[in-house]
């Protein structure tokens, strides 16, 4: 019996795509690349080895962040040039930014557009004093978002009412939006008290969802003026390394 690994065509570079599939629900996770020898101790160990092309070494998932991949299935194209790999996803995260799956963003008529919720910060997975790429490139993400809402607001503004949420608040003027900026306030507080009694994974899901929604908010009323949420990052950077007594303090004496 010849080899399986024989049968695989790996590309010039020695790798072939691996695609990472939930066993269960079928939704893609991620994709790598393999080289024989990830193959190989994948199909051995029943846990996914990839090949870092950045870092030039097999890479086990899971080694730095825990969230280890269990593979129930490892399944072959019919061009013998793509990996499906049918696995468990430990800690229901396989992404390097906190989200389930590295597939979060979606095309809509605005762009491209996060659609999944990161669910851990990636400096409680990977540790707040390790400096990689992952943590960059979430970092820069997390600006972007911002950007991209306050450019949202100001074409929003111009929007015809029918024709968006965000529109027909700015229509209604700054009263309804203040209106809607109390409403979140509440029921983020709300969220935070059932969470604080009941620390349920719903409970959580519940507090992410009404302070998003607060923060939301909050950045329309910031576009009603024409301000953009950059104003307040460069606040909330001028503050660091101050004492809050001491800040406060300064804000008297301006006032």
């Amino acid at each position: 019996m010849s080899n399986w690994l024989d049968e695989v065509k790996f590309d010039s570079n020695g790798l072939v795509p691996a695609i990472a599939q939930h066993h269960q629900t079928g939704r893609v996770l991620m994709v790598a690349w393999m080289n024989r020898e990830a193959l190989q101790l994948t199909a051995e160990k029943n846990q996914a080895v990839y090949y870092s092309r950045s870092r030039q070494k097999l890479w086990h998932k899971g080694e730095e962040s825990g969230h280890f991949q269990t593979v129930h299935e490892i399944r072959l194209d019919c061009d013998a040039d793509v990996i499906i790999l049918q696995i468990e996803q430990h800690g229901g995260i396989a992404c390097h930014t906190g989200r389930e799956s590295c597939f979060y963003r979606k095309l809509t008529p605005q762009g491209w557009e996060i659609v999944d919720a990161q669910l851990k910060d990636p400096t409680a997975i990977y540790g707040a004093s390790a400096k990689t790429e992952a943590h960059d490139h979430s970092h820069n993400e997390q600006i972007d978002v911002l950007s991209y809402l306050g450019r949202l607001m100001q074409e929003r503004k111009n929007a015809e009412a029918d024709s968006s949420y965000v529109a027909s608040l700015y229509k209604k003027g700054i009263n309804k939006i203040l209106e809607k900026v109390g409403e979140e306030s509440v029921e983020s507080i709300i969220a935070a008290k059932d969470y604080a009694v009941h620390a349920s994974l719903e409970n959580k899901h519940d507090l992410i969802y009404e302070v998003a929604d607060l923060w939301f908010h909050s950045i329309v009323m910031l576009g009603y003026f024409d301000l953009d949420p950059q104003v307040v990052l460069d606040e909330l950077a001028r503050r660091q390394g101050l004492s809050g007594l001491v800040e406060k303090a300064n804000r008297s004496k301006e006032a």
